[in-house]
C-alpha cells in the first residue's frame, strides 16, 4: 500500500491496492476518521486532504465533530437570540441573571458535552453537584438554573441540534401542597388604608410627602383591582382605558 504524510504527520495520503483513488486518514478526538478523495492524482488528493482536515478541526472548535453542537455553543446562541428577541422587555438585571447562570454554573458543568448527549441523568447530577456545593444554594437559585437549562435545550430543539428534550422534573420529589395565597380580611385592609392615610396627613410639607402619597394610592389601587405586584409594577398609562359603567 502506497502511503504519505502531510501536515506533518497528521495526515496520511494513501491508496489501497487494486485501487486507483487515494483515501485520507487522521487520528482526531480519540478516533481515526478515513475519508475517500476520488482522486487519482496525488497533488489533488494531498490537497483535498488538507481541506478535508481543516475543516474537521473547524467542527472540533466548534463542538461539532463528533456529538453536533456542544452545550457552550447552543448556549451562546440561545443568549444572543434571548438578548436580540426579549431583552427590551424585560428589566437588563434580569438578563445579565440568565448571563450570570450559563457563565457561572451551566456552562462549567455541562458545556464541554454534545448537545445530543446531555440526559435526564446529567440534569439529576447537575441538581446534586449545585445542592453539594457550600454555602448550598435555595432551592429557588436551583430551579432558575434548571429554567434557563431547559430553554437552552429548547433552543438546540428548535434548530434541529436535538430531537427530543430530556426529562427535567426532578425524581424522589414529593408532591407541592397545593395553598391558597394569604389575602387581607376586610378589617385587615382597613387598618392598612386608614394607618396610610394618616401616614399622608402627617407627612404634609415633609420631604417624604410624595412617597407616602404614593404608598397610599398604591394600596388603594392593588385591593380595587386585583392585580398582582408585577402587573401593577409594570402598568403604564397607555395601558389605562377610562369607561363609564351604567351599572355603577
Amino acid at each position: 500500500m502506497e502511503k504519505h504524510s502531510i501536515l506533518g504527520g497528521k495526515v496520511h495520503v494513501y491508496k489501497r491496492e487494486n485501487s486507483k483513488l487515494w483515501q485520507c486518514a487522521t487520528y482526531l478526538e480519540g478516533k481515526n476518521r478515513r475519508q475517500s478523495t476520488k482522486e487519482e492524482s496525488l497533488s489533488l488528493a494531498k490537497q483535498f486532504a488538507e481541506d478535508w482536515y481543516l475543516t474537521l478541526r473547524g467542527k472540533q472548535q466548534s463542538g461539532d465533530l463528533n456529538t453536533g453542537k456542544n452545550f457552550k455553543t447552543v448556549a451562546k446562541q440561545f443568549m444572543e437570540e434571548y438578548v436580540t428577541l426579549i431583552a427590551e422587555d424585560r428589566h437588563p438585571a434580569y438578563v445579565e441573571g440568565h448571563h450570570r447562570r450559563v457563565r457561572l454554573h451551566l456552562n462549567p458543568f455541562f458545556g464541554h458535552m454534545g448537545i445530543k448527549k446531555v440526559t435526564s441523568g446529567d440534569i439529576q447530577a447537575y441538581r446534586i453537584k449545585r445542592r453539594q456545593h457550600q454555602p448550598t444554594p435555595a432551592r429557588s437559585t436551583i430551579h432558575q438554573e434548571i429554567v434557563v437549562l431547559r430553554q437552552v435545550m429548547k433552543t438546540a430543539l428548535r434548530h434541529g441540534w436535538i430531537d427530543h428534550l430530556p426529562d427535567f422534573s426532578e425524581p424522589f420529589k414529593k408532591s407541592t401542597k397545593v395553598t391558597r395565597r394569604a389575602w387581607f380580611s376586610h378589617e385587615d385592609y382597613k387598618r392598612l388604608y386608614t394607618a396610610t392615610r394618616e401616614k399622608v396627613k402627617i407627612a404634609q410639607g415633609q420631604s417624604w410627602q410624595w412617597a407616602a402619597e404614593q404608598l397610599h394610592d398604591y394600596i388603594l389601587f392593588m385591593a380595587n383591582t386585583g392585580m398582582r405586584p408585577d402587573e401593577a409594577n409594570n402598568l403604564e398609562y397607555r395601558d389605562v382605558e377610562i369607561v363609564d359603567d351604567e351599572a355603577t
